[in-house]
């Protein structure tokens, strides 16, 4: 009998007051949890922590995905961007983070490569004990609102254990997303909150395999 495939969802560069209230409640009718990376600057705005603590009280997981999003680690070596990247944007999730700190850098697109992490960003997160949680499905909801469904449910197809990166701050794409759940639940792909390894380079600060294909070296 052919294993069950998995299906991690994930939504980055949120809370954002069009989209993240609509996403909380297709999730919460089907009773699924998720992982929420948001963003710094996300937060500053109005409703933001409000909406990032309504993500928590319904019990989904919050990481941490940078205070800016504008530049990857890689491409700004150097303490200072660590500093204000990683460490602050942690300080600022404070209790809305989970026991396991849980990291995902900015790929520039959904790329993978070694723009993701400098030597310095590498060395923070192991010695802070983070988790560090990739990615194997991008499908494009910012760029195509209405056909990343199918390019995800393609991967869900193709792989074992699928982490898709959708976001919350695109409500016009996340109007696919009843659909797009509907289809996964009937396919009896079971949906959960654990990462796959293939997509965790770093568990609670420990390397699980190569990192160097992730890090710009000076």
């Amino acid at each position: 009998m052919a294993a069950r495939r998995r299906l991690t969802l994930s939504f980055d560069n949120g809370p954002d007051p069009a989209g993240t209230p609509f996403v909380l409640k297709e999730l919460a009718v089907r009773g699924l949890t998720a992982t929420f990376f948001p963003v710094g600057n996300q937060l500053f705005l109005p409703q933001g922590r409000e909406l990032l603590e309504e993500v928590a009280a319904a019990g989904h997981t919050i990481g941490n995905h940078s205070m800016t999003h504008t530049v990857p680690l890689g491409q700004s070596p150097g303490w200072e961007t660590v500093q204000r990247e990683i460490a602050d944007m942690q300080e600022m999730l404070g209790e809305l983070a989970g026991e396991e700190k849980l990291f995902r850098p900015f790929g520039g697109g959904g790329h993978l490569g070694p723009h993701l992490f400098s030597g310095e960003a590498v060395e923070h997160l192991t010695a802070e004990r983070y988790t560090v949680a990739l990615w194997n499905s991008v499908p494009r909801d910012w760029e195509d609102p209405d056909g990343w469904a199918e390019r995800a449910l393609a991967d869900i197809r193709r792989l074992p254990w699928t982490l898709v990166v959708l976001h919350d701050i695109v409500p016009d794409a996340m109007k696919r997303l009843p659909a797009f759940l509907d289809r996964v639940l009937e396919d009896e792909v079971e949906i959960t909150t654990e990462l796959p390894e293939v997509c965790v380079p770093v568990r609670r600060g420990r390397s699980t395999g190569d990192l160097s294909p992730f890090i710009t070296r000076a």
